[in-house]
């Protein structure tokens, strides 16, 4: 590491809490603080929807993936999270700013009371809320090992410094520190993933490489399909997405909540479904490149950070380092951001009466104290992350199990053909889900990974599809609550501007 680079990724953390003190002083109340006033760009969403949607996991399991595998995984990750937003657009992501404007949520578990009982939104909170601490806490922890690669800082020193400016940052501004850090962020990661892409063309045969380089690798590198990433996997990987990048993980559903409009939040989502489209083809190049680059590598999880300081000249090695933080940080502190609002806005007011009914400034002061408190956690655990061991993965794998079986009836709650899927649909197909996740990941079966991958969502669909057939044809009634929901987040409602009269009487009041 020369002194450039540590320059610049100390800048990088500077502007990080600059933007965390701008953001302070943009924040009046929760509504500012989790939901950015519902006055979120949509330009600004869908760079924030983008970067959050992905780690600094990338860069190590996705690299070997690359190096190993090639073309394939652009096909079933970046391809399949572009189909799943651009139908998502059109389902899914103006139906979450809706519900804000017609139930004033700020949370995206807030509608299932709503929407099903108050039990199943505590189910899902509960779950997700705990689950996400060691998920969140994991992350801290490969960053910090990420660092340590490249640069010898010991992993506790690495946990505490990005865990502790994302502290900083997010208590203090919230969601518009979050979405603007992510902006931040992004034109790092643009910059960075540039010039890594132009040095490697330039180091082989210059812009004809994106061509002649598949001639160079094994051929089941250009094959859209390579085993065991097979194209069962992929349409597995596309349900997962579907309902995974259009708010399963809460954190995106967070950025289509804060959109003004149900439009804005549609061109958010297409937005995001560009970058993952085009973007993807730039980061990955040099992973592809890495085989010919540097061959026989006996642990391709190194190929990225290999080929940084190999090819990079000082100050740009740095650049690099501070886009792997970025995309780590950008998930984690958005995770926080959201599960603090599902803790303040779900759990919290369930826990005890003191906190129903706060005033602004009362609210307020316990979403920063919550936040401040989630993010500590995360980075406690983080630092023992070795004292679990075994568990700490096992927890994280139960994230990823979750995370298909709760979002099953969170995402299709929403659309109207599943108006007769009720709590106990809801409940069943959640239990179902992981059920299923423990059958096939502890039992001695011989799965696929396509089958390890879909066999819990897919039980789950398919009991929560099933129990609303048959509540259909029974024709139980639906709860006019239900279908108030179901019909409220169908157009965007245009609000008239208020008369001067009007105005007047409201600044009287």
């Amino acid at each position: 590491m020369h002194s450039f680079d540590w320059i610049a990724i100390a800048l990088f953390f500077l502007i990080m809490i600059i933007i965390g003190v701008w953001s302070y002083y943009k924040i009046s109340d929760t509504k500012d603080f989790f939901v950015s006033g519902g006055k979120l760009p949509w330009w600004l969403s869908g760079i924030s929807h983008h970067v959050s949607g992905y780690s600094g996991a990338v860069f190590v399991a996705y690299a070997a993936i690359a190096y190993t595998h090639g073309f394939t995984i652009y096909v079933w990750w970046a391809l399949t999270i572009t189909v799943a937003i651009l139908a998502g657009s059109f389902l899914i992501a103006p139906r979450w700013s809706r519900l804000r404007s017609r139930l004033h949520i700020q949370s995206p578990t807030e509608y299932l009371k709503q929407r099903y009982s108050l039990p199943t939104q505590q189910l899902m909170a509960w779950c997700g809320v705990i689950l996400k601490l060691f998920d969140v806490g994991a992350k801290w922890a490969a960053i910090a090992i990420l660092l340590n690669v490249f640069t010898g800082i010991p992993i506790l020193y690495g946990i505490l410094l990005a865990g502790g400016i994302s502290l900083i940052y997010i208590t203090l501004g919230g969601l518009w520190a979050v979405v603007w850090t992510d902006f931040a962020q992004f034109v790092v990661q643009i910059i960075a993933g540039i010039v890594m892409f132009v040095v490697v063309l330039n180091i082989m045969d210059g812009a004809a490489t994106v061509f002649t380089l598949w001639d160079q690798l094994p051929e089941d590198h250009s094959q859209p399909f390579n085993s065991p990433y097979t194209a069962g996997f992929a349409m597995a990987f596309l349900f997962i997405n579907f309902l995974s990048y259009n708010g399963g993980q809460w954190n995106l559903a967070t950025r289509y909540i804060s959109s003004s409009s149900g439009s804005e939040a549609r061109k958010a989502a297409l937005l995001s479904a560009v970058l993952y489209l085009v973007w993807p083809l730039i980061l990955f190049f040099p992973m592809w490149a890495a085989p010919i680059l540097i061959p026989e590598m006996e642990d391709p999880t190194q190929s990225y950070a290999l080929l940084t300081m190999e090819l990079l000249p000082p100050g740009l090695v740095g650049l690099v380092i501070a886009s792997m933080f970025a995309n780590t940080m950008s998930m984690t502190s958005s995770d926080a951001n959201t599960i603090t609002a599902v803790i303040t806005r779900d759990i919290l007011p369930n826990l005890s009466r003191r906190f129903q009914n706060l005033k602004s400034e009362r609210s307020l002061y316990i979403a920063r104290v919550t936040t401040f408190t989630f993010t500590l956690l995360t980075v406690i655990i983080a630092i023992y992350a070795d004292e679990f061991g075994g568990v700490l993965g096992l927890i994280v794998m139960w994230f990823a199990a979750l995370l298909g079986p709760i979002a099953v009836p969170m995402i299709l709650g929403l659309i109207p053909q599943f108006r007769y899927c009720g709590s106990k649909a809801a409940i069943i197909s959640v239990l179902a889900g992981l059920v299923t996740f423990a059958i096939v990941r502890f039992h001695s079966y011989d799965f696929t990974v396509a089958g390890e991958l879909g066999a819990p969502i897919a039980a789950s669909f398919i009991i929560f599809s099933i129990i609303g057939l048959i509540s259909y044809y029974r024709k139980d009634k639906v709860s006019k609550d239900v279908d108030d929901i179901l019909e409220s987040v169908k157009l965007d409602v245009i609000i008239p501007p208020l008369s001067d009269d009007s105005e007047k009487k409201v600044d009287d009041n």
